[in-house]
């Protein structure tokens, strides 16, 4: 991708955001920032559905021909397939003429192939930084992809599902699961469903909010107690690795996190654009 193949463009990550946790917003901004440096774009904006920058204003001060928002979501769940593309007025082919611009709407980052390097540098880099007495190799450890999971939507589980397919394809690990917070199995089965004694368990959630710094802990086995405690004294809620009914559990940062989501952005972008 050159810079001046999007030199008339604005760039616009759009992601749900919340009041309630300020960490939700982090990766937007992070990955902002990188592809701002990167010079690619006229211009690159944060928007959110649930906080300011809100996604209207955002798009009302585009003074660029084009414009391209890419949602910075894991799923084509409810909210990214549905309420957003609805209220920002997009048709099913997902591009827009509105006044002097072209408004494109990606498919969300979650559900892109490229996402699988993604998930595999976050289960690298935990077992890298902590090693213990030795690192455990790929081939004598079990892969669990952590995805929230819900019964109101079957599109929320597909993407966490799909890594899972391209993992194992890689033969990398002695195997490779798909684990949940809502639907089974459960992120609380990952010692149960491991045969071997080591695992990675990799969260497919774009921020290390509290779903990653409280419930996936707790659900891996640490006290409630603990965990808030560690929270509220501004500890990390899990400690790399823990010992758990006989294995040795390493527990990675959100792969939303990741440096390289960046990648990830512009393939969507160039998805829109035709390019190959």
């Amino acid at each position: 991708m050159t810079k001046t193949a999007f030199s008339d463009a604005t760039l616009i990550l759009l992601g749900h955001g919340t009041t309630r946790n300020e960490d939700s917003s982090v990766p937007v901004f992070q990955h902002a920032a990188e592809l701002r440096r990167r010079g690619i774009f006229a211009a690159v904006r944060e928007a959110f559905w649930k906080q300011a920058p809100a996604v209207g204003r955002v798009l009302a001060e585009v003074t660029t021909p084009r414009a391209f928002i890419v949602p910075i979501f894991i799923s084509e769940g409810y909210f990214a397939h549905e309420v957003i593309p609805q209220a920002l007025g997009f048709s099913k082919n997902r591009a827009v003429k509105t006044g002097n611009h072209t408004l494109c709407y990606t498919k969300p980052i979650g559900t892109h192939d490229s996402m699988t390097g993604v998930l595999l540098a976050r289960a690298r880099e935990v077992v890298k930084e902590f090693p213990q007495s030795r690192a455990p190799q790929p081939a004598e450890t079990t892969l669990f992809i952590a995805g929230h999971g819900t019964g109101r939507n079957e599109n929320s589980r597909r993407p966490i599902e799909r890594q899972v397919e391209l993992i194992r394809a890689r033969r990398l690990f002695a195997d490779v699961h798909a684990v949940f917070m809502e639907e089974t199995p459960g992120i609380s089965e990952c010692c149960t469903l491991a045969q071997t004694r080591d695992l990675v368990v990799v969260p497919f959630f774009i921020s290390d909010g509290l779903h990653c710094t409280e419930d996936i802990p707790v659900l891996l086995g640490e006290p409630k107690r603990l965990v808030e405690e560690r929270l509220r004294t501004g500890q990390a809620t899990w400690h790399n690795p823990t010992e758990r009914h006989g294995k040795r559990v390493w527990y990675a940062k959100a792969a939303g996190t990741d440096p390289g989501v960046a990648d990830v952005i512009l393939e969507r972008v160039r998805e829109v654009r035709g390019d190959r």
